[in-house]
C-alpha cells in the first residue's frame, strides 16, 4: 500500500489529483478524470453516485484505503471519499501498483 499511497502522492504534487464527491463528479463528466479511487468507508449515497457516474461515462473506479487516509496521502486537512487522478500516466502508474496489491 505504500507504492500506491506514494504515486498517489505524487501525483497529488503534479496537480494532477482532485479530491471531494462534487468536484471528482464534475470531473468524471467532463471526462478529465481517468481514474477514481473510492474509499472503503466511504457513505452508500456516495459510492452509489459515484459508481452510477462512472460506468456512465466509463471512467475506472477502484476501492481503496480508508478517508482518513485518502486525506492524508492527498495533502488534505479533512478526510476524502473520493479522488479522481486527472493524467493517463499517473492513473495507468496507480492501477498497476493496485492490481499488484
Amino acid at each position: 500500500m505504500n507504492k500506491f499511497h506514494g504515486m498517489l502522492g505524487l501525483a497529488k504534487r503534479a496537480g494532477k489529483v482532485s479530491t471531494g464527491a462534487f468536484i471528482c463528479e464534475k470531473m468524471i463528466k467532463s471526462r478529465e478524470a481517468k481514474l477514481v479511487i473510492l474509499a472503503c468507508d466511504a457513505s452508500d449515497n456516495t459510492a452509489k453516485s459515484i459508481s452510477d457516474c462512472c460506468t456512465h461515462n466509463n471512467v475506472t473506479l477502484i476501492q481503496a484505503s480508508t478517508m482518513s487516509e485518502l486525506g492524508h496521502y492527498v495533502g488534505a486537512k479533512a478526510d476524502r471519499a473520493v479522488v479522481s487522478v486527472n493524467d493517463k500516466n499517473f492513473a495507468k502508474a496507480i492501477l498497476d501498483i493496485y492490481r499488484t496489491l
